[in-house]
């Protein structure tokens, strides 16, 4: 029995897609901030686009990318871009302790990132022995 979707965790183009997939998280967290409980209607149905572009674009990138990390890396863009914009568009105040820890997962998903990169690495290179 063969497979139909072999894993290649280092595609460009999965990677391509959890970042747009992060971007449209971010734009979700604002969004729902904005609908104030989904009563303004405009930011709701923003939200519910946002929402939905959010999870096409995550689900698009797990066929390739495993579910942890990619996971892992959606929310941290996430998170950061929703504390980071969220602080510019909307008023809410950062400590320099909060910028330090958002670093700090600036960090880890770039290191996610990496290790990926070199668990591809290894893996074309014992392929081609």
């Amino acid at each position: 029995m063969s497979k139909t979707n072999t894993k290649n965790p280092g595609s460009g183009q999965a990677w391509m897609m959890l970042l747009l997939a992060g971007a449209f998280e971010i734009g979700y967290a604002l969004s729902v901030g904005g609908s104030k409980a989904f009563t303004v209607l405009s930011w709701s149905l923003a939200a519910i686009v946002f929402f939905l572009l959010t999870l096409y674009f995550l689900s698009a990138a797990l066929r390739t990318i495993d579910v942890g990390i990619g996971y892992a890396v959606w929310a941290g863009i996430g998170a950061v871009g929703a504390a980071a914009f969220g602080s510019i568009l909307l008023d809410q105040p950062l400590t320099a302790v909060q910028v330090f820890w958002l670093f700090v997962i600036i960090a880890g998903v770039v290191w996610l990132k990496l290790a990926d990169s070199a668990k591809l690495q290894a893996e074309q290179s014992s392929e081609s022995c």
